[in-house]
């Protein structure tokens, strides 16, 4: 079962500090664009590049890829797959129902027939957001790019820096409509106890319990942010950490939802998550599908039929 709401004192602190408070940020696995440089060494396998189903990664080369050069292992796992008329670019769509976890392996060589004649990546399924761009060096680069990526890489690496420094920082408990859901405070947002969900059989956690929440500003027509709180049971012999989370909203559109907490739920144990979304991608046109996954490995969790309750809930 979920935990007790901790009372209104805490609740109306919340609230206090909710327009400060900055619900935790969804964190990426996958790089929008990668960049592998053959002209340094061969790396050591095949890389790994992140492939979302129906979402194209383009492979962008500075050689041309020899006519009729381009092997998928595990090809028909693909809807659609083309080689640029330039031979510089490829492109790579995987199917509706690749899954989180699949590999194809992709193998091209290049028209010149220099050193390294081929490359090979594997597409590795993302649940929610894959690689868009990779970009495969394979001749010599100038120093001015080179220092040029070494900057962009440098910055990322201090955003990453401060972006952890501030989480650390925040208060143990998420802050905005997230911290509501998880304090289950009454006469704080609307909320909806969720039933008449679809669940796939090959759910890698049971559902206990689940909750709907929106938050609609006084004045407003539409919410400002939405949540769901889970209780979930992991029949697993693993533990299960959630690690990202979206919503497809009944015209297909995708959003990556912000989450709480990121304690794991033990193996043949029970734990709660809430995750949402503020802002004008919080005004989903539902019933959603709700899709959670986990750090590593393709054990994931999908609840169909998600709603949102309407209005803003009343004072206790």
């Amino acid at each position: 079962m979920l935990p007790p709401s901790p009372g209104a004192v805490l609740l109306a602190t919340l609230l206090a500090g909710a327009a400060q408070a900055a619900e935790p940020p969804p964190v990426s696995r996958c790089a929008a664009t990668a960049r592998f440089d053959l002209a340094a060494g061969s790396p050591e396998g095949a890389p790994e590049v992140c492939a979302s189903a129906d979402e194209t990664t383009t492979f962008v080369f500075d050689s041309r890829v020899a006519v009729g050069a381009v092997e998928f292992q595990a090809g028909e796992r693909l809807a659609h797959w083309a080689l640029g008329q330039d031979g510089l670019s490829l492109y790579a769509t995987p199917k509706a129902d690749y899954l989180p976890g699949e590999r194809v392996k992709v193998t091209v060589r290049f028209a010149d027939g220099a050193a390294p004649a081929t490359a090979s990546f594997w597409l590795v399924g993302h649940a929610s957001r894959g690689t868009r761009r990779v970009e495969v060096f394979r001749k010599p680069r100038s120093p001015d790019v080179c220092e040029k990526e070494r900057g962009e890489a440098q910055a990322e690496a201090r955003q990453c820096q401060e972006d952890k420094a501030r989480l650390l920082a925040e208060r143990q408990e998420p802050g905005g409509l997230m911290g509501a859901a998880w304090l289950e405070g009454a006469g704080v947002v609307a909320s909806n106890r969720l039933g008449f969900l679809t669940k796939p059989p090959a759910n890698a956690l049971r559902l206990d319990e689940a909750w709907s929440y929106s938050y609609t500003p006084t004045g407003e027509t539409h919410p400002a942010s939405v949540a769901v709180r889970l209780g979930l049971l992991n029949p697993g012999t693993e533990p299960w950490t959630l690690a990202g989370a979206a919503l497809v909203d009944s015209t297909g559109e995708e959003v990556e939802l912000a989450r709480w907490p990121l304690a794991p739920i033990p193996a043949n144990g029970a734990g709660a998550v809430v995750v949402g979304i503020k802002g004008e991608r919080a005004q989903l046109g539902c019933p959603c599908t709700l899709k959670l996954w986990e750090a590593a490995g393709p054990r994931t969790f999908t609840l169909g039929n998600v709603e949102f309750p309407e209005g803003k809930a009343k004072g206790p």
